[in-house]
């Protein structure tokens, strides 16, 4: 628990005033901007395995490592661009996750062409309204639902890399697919 001005706050995001501005202004905010969302999926992406503060930390440095974010870029990175990654040590610099990014960045425009954007075909999932799970403890947040499963699976026919069903939930809680905030948060109402 993490008390500033007296609000209570979600227990996961601790003490750091990083995770704290993160829990304050973002998590679970609804996205419905196409390169922010892909931003998210890569962050995601490369936060498997690691805490997300980890990733949070280096979230500057991927911003300007991979252009912005912007996946007309990224899709056309070659070997030289890979080289140039996994000598940044302001990335995670682990060789599958970064393949995955620019194969992501080749998909997601794929889907954008199927779908019209690829806010359109994220937000399907949850029926274009996000999900409130009325969380009360952190306990009671879910790591997977058949909503992220379902997300993983057509992610994955449409080419998709490191987008298992754990990876696209933490991905629709960053979103605001769902509101995942405890109850008791005070930007549990703000989000409702």
């Amino acid at each position: 628990m993490t008390k500033n001005s007296q609000q209570y706050r979600c227990e996961w995001c601790g003490t750091n005033p990083l995770m704290i501005a993160y829990h304050d202004k973002e998590w679970g905010v609804s996205v419905h901007d196409d390169r922010a969302l892909f931003e998210f999926l890569i962050l995601e992406g490369a936060q498997a395995g690691l805490a997300w503060q980890t990733v949070l930390n280096k979230r500057e440095n991927y911003c300007k490592a991979f252009d912005g974010f912007d996946a007309k870029k990224i899709a056309d990175y070659g070997s030289k661009d890979t080289k140039r990654l996994l000598a940044n040590s302001g990335i995670i610099r682990n060789r599958l996750k970064i393949a995955a990014t620019i194969q992501n960045a080749k998909a997601f425009l794929e889907v954008q062409k199927e779908f019209g954007s690829f806010d359109a075909y994220v937000w399907q999932f949850v029926g274009n309204k996000p999900l409130d799970h009325k969380i009360k403890t952190i306990n009671d947040i879910p790591t997977t639902t058949k909503e992220s499963g379902a997300m993983s699976k057509d992610l994955l026919k449409h080419g998709f890399k490191f987008v298992g069903p754990t990876i696209c939930y933490a991905f629709m809680q960053a979103v605001g697919m769902v509101n995942d905030h405890e109850k008791k948060c005070f930007r549990y109402k703000q989000i409702v």
